[in-house]
């Protein structure tokens, strides 16, 4: 993979990251543009100094000597500028050319820095030994040498093994600076990944929990409102009723839904109060506000409400509710039976069953086809087990098994 972060280091560095490495010369940046000219200035300097003082120099050096001295420096700085195209070859040839130009030797050192920085020890290991060699031998060549040969010898092994390990180290800290870089960007790109997942499953949890109440509230509605319509007879007082628990159901829903809706708030006053949320108590009322909108329930509890943690009576509350806006939708006018059994240290069972309806008109009230999933869904987070369909009975039963430490 190729780092984010590659334009913060030179240009030519990124041949080493880059798995298809790009053909043609690489594109140099406004600091590789002054760092290269610098260096071939440096370059020419020192070689023109030393090439005016052998013009002058008393006995005069041959002229077959300076021009082979003049075009080594052209090398040189030729090697210096296309360094950044073709890093090896230019290095072996500025150190070739210091065996005939010694006064331009500064080129060999600097392109082997700076090979050393951008490769491999298996590449600049070879041209170091190389380098070395190629000063040794300019000084058994140079026929006025200041220092005898041996200690030559010993101070081009000091300098190149000094060299070399310089450009280790700012190879190596330029690589730690990468990988600290690319360390960042991974965590920045996994905590995005984290929070949008956060925001992923906080949506869906807010869906589940505006279908699981908005469903059987405005299920009581259609149910309330379609006996007024099929019954045309009805009394004033019972057309009263009936109205006045069609208001209710309305409150409540939309209770239920300014309950969700502030989920959704970015802020809310820290004071804002708060209604209860349903528990496992909540489930007997709930049984008899679908009995009163004329749903037939036998209904068991076997379950101490108060032994029962928050959640799990939360999540009871709803798979329950659940139960019940189905069998409305699905088998209206069936009789339903609802079962709560379980102790602590096993489990809570919850057992929904009502007979399939063959035959029978359809119901007018819609239904998204979420409900089964939002109950699948809970019983998940609780680490539980869900089981429903027709059975051979003739009937359809839900049954849920909720861990219960």
């Amino acid at each position: 993979m190729r780092p984010k972060h590659l334009w913060q280091l030179p240009a030519v560095l990124g041949t080493e990251f880059d798995p298809e490495p790009r053909s043609g010369p690489v594109r140099r940046t406004a600091r590789e543009w002054i760092v290269d000219v610098g260096l071939v200035f440096l370059t020419l300097a020192t070689g023109a100094l030393s090439w005016l003082g052998n013009a002058v120099s008393t006995p005069p050096v041959p002229t077959w000597q300076l021009v082979v001295q003049g075009g080594g420096g052209v090398l040189s700085c030729l090697a210096l500028w296309f360094w950044r195209r073709w890093p090896v070859p230019s290095t072996v040839v500025a150190a070739l050319v210091a065996v005939i130009a010694p006064a331009v030797s500064v080129a060999s050192s600097i392109n082997l820095f700076r090979t050393t920085v951008h490769r491999r020890p298996r590449v600049s290991l070879p041209l170091l030994a190389l380098t070395l060699v190629a000063w040794q031998v300019s000084a058994v060549l140079d026929s006025v040498r200041p220092l005898p040969l041996d200690v030559w010898a010993l101070l081009v092994v000091v300098a190149g093994a000094a060299l070399y390990a310089s450009a280790s180290f700012v190879r190596a800290r330029r690589q730690l600076l990468l990988s600290m870089v690319e360390r960042a960007d991974r965590a920045e790109s996994e905590q995005l990944l984290h929070v949008e997942r956060a925001r992923r499953l906080e949506r869906t949890r807010i869906a589940r929990e505006m279908h699981d109440v908005l469903a059987h509230r405005l299920s009581l509605l259609s149910m309330h409102a379609g006996a007024l319509e099929f019954r045309p007879d009805a009394s004033p007082r019972d057309v009263a009723l009936a109205a006045g628990v069609i208001r209710e159901s309305a409150h409540q829903a939309l209770q239920d839904l300014r309950e969700v809706v502030g989920v959704l708030r970015e802020s809310a006053p820290d004071d804002a109060p708060e209604r209860p949320q349903p528990t496992l108590a909540a489930v007997g009322e709930l049984v008899e506000e679908s009995r009163e909108a004329g749903m037939r329930i036998a209904f068991r509890n076997d379950v101490d409400a108060g032994a029962v943690p928050e959640s799990m009576g939360r999540t009871t509350y709803r798979i329950v509710q659940e139960a019940l806006t189905n069998a409305r939708k699905h088998a209206p006018g069936a009789p339903v039976t609802l079962e709560l059994s379980g102790s602590p240290g096993a489990s809570l069972a919850i057992e929904a069953r009502n007979p399939l309806r063959r035959g029978a008109a359809p119901t007018r009230i819609p239904g998204a086809g979420t409900g089964l999933v939002g109950v699948a869904e809970r019983v998940s987070l609780a680490e539980g087990r869900l089981v429903h369909g027709p059975t051979p009975e003739g009937e359809f039963r839900l049954t849920v098994s909720l861990p219960w430490p």
